[in-house]
Parts: C-alpha cells; structure tokens; sequence
C-alpha cells in the first residue's frame, strides 16, 4: 500500500510504523475503502428498528424509508444528531470547568482566582453587582449565572447570550424564533424531535440546527473560555515551539492530550515540583507537551511546547520517547493504547466516561487535584525508567512562533496606537485596504486531506492576498509547524499592505520584528475569541457581522464539534468553508438552505470546496463582495 505523503515527521514516523508492522490511521483509512456513499451524503437512517433505510440519491432504488422519511428529513435529523454530538462536547466542558471554579470558590479544590479583572468584566456583564464584594462573593453569582444557563425554564435567552451576542444578531435570532433559554433543554429537544415519529419537516430540523449552533457558541465555547481564563489567566502573547521536535531522549516526556485545562494545568505544576525526582533517576529533567487542544490551552498561558496535533496524536507515539500520555476528553483515538504497548509508553486516562483498552485509570477530580497529579507524575517518571537504554526515534523538525493572541491581548497592543479608540487601526487599515479581510481557521487535521496540506496552503494564498488568518484547535498546531506564527513568515508570504501593518502593530509591541501574519486565538473552545473580537468590530461600525469582510473555514473537517461550531458561525451570519462536504448532499433542501436560502435569513451560506488554492480563491472572491457593499 502506498503511504500517503504527509509532512516530514509523520511521513517518518507513518513509514517507521509500517516497517515496524503496526498499523496506524493511514492503513486503517485503505482498509475502510471504498466508504459507505450513503453516509457520506446522509442518507442513511438509523433511527428505529424497522431499518436501517438508506435512500438512493438517482431515484433507482428506495425514494423513502420503512416510515415514509425523505431524503430531506434523513439528512436533516442526521445533520441536527450531529450538532447535538459537537454542542454536547463543549457544553460538557464548560459544565465540567464550572463545577471545578465552584469546588475552588468553595475551598474544595486547589486552585485559584489568576484573572482579577476578567472575573470582573464578566460579572458586570453579567449585571452582578462588585461594590463592596469580596471577590468570592462575586466569582459565585457568577457561577450562579452560568448553571442558570442549564437549568432556568422561561423563555428568556441564556445569560451567556446576553453577555457575549451582538445585540443587531440577537434581535434577528429572536425575529428567527430561535433565541435559546436552557442549554440542556435544547439538546434534550433535540435528540427528541429527531427520534422516530417526530419532527420530520427538514426546514424546521435546519432552524433546530441553529439553535443547538447558538448552544454550543455562548453554553459551550464563551461560558469555557470565561471561565478558563479567570481560573487560569488570559493568555498574552509569548514565543513557543512546535513539531515533534520538542521531545527530548534524556528528559521526562509527558505529553498531555485533550481538552480540559482542569488537569492539565496540574500536571504541569507538579511535573515542575517533582523534578528533582526525576533528575535522581537519571533524567535531565521533566519535558511537558502539548498535544491537541490541551496543547493549545497550556501554550497560550505558559509557553508549553506544541507537540502534536490530533492526526499525529498516535504517531507521537512511535517515537518511543514519550513516557506518558495523559488525556482527558475528546478527540483521543483508541488505538493510541495499542501502539504505546510495542513502546511500553503508558497511557493514562482520566475521565469517568473516557475509558480505553490497555491504559492506566487516575480518576482525576479537582477535590483531589494534588495528590492524584502527582501520581500522574510519578508513572511518568516510572515510564523514564523502563525507557532508559532503549532505542528512540524523535524527528528533528521544530519551528518557532508568536502566540498567545487573546482579544485583550490584541486590544492592547492596538491600544499603543490609539489609547483612546484602539479599534481605529484596525478599522483604518482594513479601510484602506491593508488588511483586505480576514479569515478563522478553526478544527483537526483530517487524515484524508493533510496530504494536500489544505490548512497551510489555504493560509498562505489568502496571507499573499492581504488576508489576515487568525487560527484555534489543531488547525493552530498545523500552521505552527509550517512556520506560519514565526514573524519570519510576514516577510515571505503576505501582501505588501498586511506586511506594512504587521511590522507596525509589531513595533507598537515593543518587538524588533513584525507580528506573525496567523495569529494563535487558543483551543476549540476559544473560537470564542474570535467571534468576540468580530463583535467587537461590528459594534465599532455599527453593522451586522454578516456584513464584515471576513469569514470561516473547517479546512479540514474531522469532528462533530466543527459542524456545531460551523452552524453557530452560520447563525452570526458568516460564510463558513468547510472540506469535504458535510453530509448534506443527499437532500436537495439542506444544500439548497445552507449553500443559500440562509443569505436571506442570517446572512451566512455554507461554501465547500476541496482544492486549497480555490477555496482560497472563494473566500478572497466572498471578501471582495463585502468590501464593495460597505464602498470600501
């Protein structure tokens, strides 16, 4: 079979496993061949047992399920059951982080308050009153706030709606009908109104789609983000490492992969307190790695090196150099196990509900936060020891790049340049053209289309065209191994306009060098960011989002949490680019709705296309439109 041709170190590591005879996603994917053409247009239902039923897209087979279910509702309950899969992984996560600041503030758990001023701009938002209140007091009104987000049952929109939504997008949700109240009731509907017997209209379906959108934006990525940088700190901009190259053969290796900074923030604490233990058993020390969105959370705040994304999370494994990889939640493959075994690389899960075959089990809860990170520690240490003596294979490749681009963060650097209105900068030079537009980035590497290099073309082919890209989650890790966060990269790729303003906004930060032209906005989660910083700049001009010139793109599109995502973005009214094709396709109502029919609606359009080059070409196209609406 020919090995597909990725990057240099997971072609290394992809080819070093098929020598080794262990199989890895490349040949798993060949043995999956030809996949089922059903499920990748949606049509395939599995909602009772009468079936399945799929239908024939050309009208020679079956028009209808056992039930009488078209094409359309098919496609449309399977689209909405995926939302409720993508929401549910990030309400999941804000709930979990939540409970943890709850058991903080309750001194059950041992953390801390680390952003002051966040808790505040929060609580205000919020409409919590601060004067004359100890910071506990206010820090448990606010959580207060956030579990009404789950629990209330009147019609009124969530809290968090209220904190972070553009009001002119709010009022056209509310228009829609689809302003939401209780997070955990919409999914409950959801999954309801899609078994067997009930909603089967499929415009209906697509407006429940985006609702769950707007669950997963403020019940799961902001009321995340919120939370996360008061517990953790906001992150600020810092230099960083990325690429399988950060492992080191005489260290410690521990790689921590997932989602949840709730362990991962521990970990690395006490990796620093129990070095002195690994340096008595021959080590150089202990080496944390970031691997996925955890990854991400721990470079943004404490310049933790980017080691893997998710497509590479089991072939970091290969490299035999890993004493231990720690996960939490999501985006974890299962075969990871079987491939630390041949290296006797422990495993190590955490979570009640992430279980895998052959891993070690720390049940990891904040009340015990200390106690059983240092048990973590020490099995990595342990894992040294066995190691010690045997062969390694680490790829040389690392880069170097600027990260840590929270909107605060962005806010005062333009600050230097306006005190007084810090959004004017950024608002002149998208006027005059410099910054012709920008894109988000956002979601995994797919094993499908990493040879293509979808993610690092598309970014350099809008960066040449003046567009700015700003980047979260994986895709983030794709563009710091290709150099893309280096400020080196400025001067190579972009357009003389988005130059000229990286050099200044540089300079205004007290660099010798231009920013980097891809901007690192954090985790999955902190999609947020971004569209907090859109918000922003539509308040600033007074116009709808849909009317900026920007836009969204899942490159390379993996998980259900890019499709909720997606649809949220679709609910602010953005054109959101997607590759390959959700599974839509085999209802001419869904494609003919996202594709269109919302420009009427939201504003938003889904926009999928598999070349790079085009789908760079489409967006600068999308940008140019939006420009010459506003006469800029």
């Amino acid at each position: 079979m020919a090995v597909k041709n990725f990057d240099r170190p997971t072609q290394m590591l992809v080819e070093r496993a098929a020598a080794l005879k262990i199989d890895t996603g490349v040949q798993r994917l060949e043995a999956q061949q030809p996949q089922c053409g059903f499920g990748q247009l949606g049509t395939c239902c599995r909602m009772c047992y009468m079936g399945p039923c799929r239908i024939d897209p050309f009208g020679e087979g079956a028009t209808m399920g056992v039930c009488g279910a078209t094409a359309d509702t098919i496609v449309c309950r399977n689209l909405l059951r995926e939302e409720v899969g993508g929401a549910s992984s990030h309400v999941g996560h804000a709930r979990h982080v939540v409970a943890s600041f709850k058991k903080m503030l309750e001194g059950k758990a041992p953390y801390r308050i680390a952003d002051r001023e966040k808790l505040m701009e929060v609580a205000s938002g919020l409409g919590i009153e601060t004067d004359g209140r100890s910071d506990t007091e206010i820090a448990l009104e606010v959580v207060e706030k956030a579990v009404e987000d789950v629990t209330r049952q009147d019609d009124g929109p969530m809290n968090w709606i209220r904190l972070r939504a553009p009001a002119k997008e709010m009022e056209m949700w509310r228009d829609l009908g689809i302003l939401v109240s209780n997070a955990h009731n919409e999914i409950e509907e959801a999954m309801h109104r899609t078994s067997m017997g009930n909603d089967a209209d499929p415009v209906n379906l697509l407006l429940a789609c985006l609702r769950i959108g707007l669950v997963d934006g403020y019940a799961g990525l902001h009321m995340a983000t919120d939370f996360q940088d008061i517990m953790f700190g906001t992150p600020e901009p810092r230099m960083i490492e990325a690429n399988m190259g950060v492992l080191e053969k005489e260290k410690v290796n521990i790689a921590i992969h997932g989602h949840n900074p709730v362990l991962s923030e521990k970990i690395l604490e006490w990796a620093v307190k129990l070095e002195d233990e690994a340096v008595r058993e021959g080590a150089r020390g202990i080496n944390v790695v970031g691997v996925c969105c955890t990854g991400n959370e721990l470079t943004m705040r404490h310049g933790v090196p980017m080691a893997a994304h998710n497509l590479q999370s089991e072939v970091i494994l290969l490299t035999g150099a890993v004493d231990a990889m720690i996960v939490d939640m999501q985006c974890i493959w299962p075969s990871s196990t079987r491939i630390a075994e041949c290296f006797d690389t422990r495993v190590i899960t955490t979570e009640s509900f992430v279980k895998i075959p052959g891993a070690v089990h720390v049940a990891f809860e904040p009340e015990h936060a200390d106690e059983e990170a240092q048990r973590i520690v020490r099995l990595a240490i342990e894992g040294f020891k066995e190691r010690k003596g045997k062969e390694v294979f680490i790829p040389a490749e690392k880069s170097v790049g600027l990260i840590g681009f929270s909107v605060e963060a962005i806010v005062k650097v333009l600050r230097k340049l306006n005190p007084e209105d810090p959004l004017k900068p950024l608002i002149d030079n998208i006027v005059d053209g410099n910054i012709y537009g920008a894109v988000g980035f956002a979601g995994c590497p797919s094993i499908k289309l990493r040879a293509t290099e979808m993610t690092d073309r598309m970014a350099v082919e809008l960066l040449r065209r003046n567009v700015l890209v700003v980047t979260t989650g994986c895709t983030a890790h794709i563009c710091a191994q290709a150099g893309l966060m280096d400020s080196a990269a400025t001067e190579k790729y972009c357009g003389e306009g988005l130059k000229a303003v990286l050099r200044a906004l540089g300079e205004a930060a007290g660099l010798d060098v231009p920013l980097p032209p891809v901007w690192h906005m954090g985790s999955c989660v902190d999609n947020s960011r971004i569209a907090s910083l859109l918000c922003a700049l539509a308040g600033r001009l007074d116009v709808k989002i849909s009317q900026l010139p920007v836009a969204g793109s899942a490159p390379e599109l993996v998980q259900e949490k890019a499709v909720s995502i997606g649809t949220w973005l679709l609910a602010l009214g953005l054109t959101v680019h997607i590759a390959p094709s959700p599974r839509i396709l085999g209802s001419p109502v869904a494609t003919k709705t996202l594709t269109e029919g919302l420009l009427n609606l939201t504003g938003g359009r889904a926009y999928v296309e598999l070349d790079p080059v085009k789908a760079a070409e489409g967006l600068y196209d999308h940008i140019t439109e939006k420009r010459k609406a506003l006469g800029i």
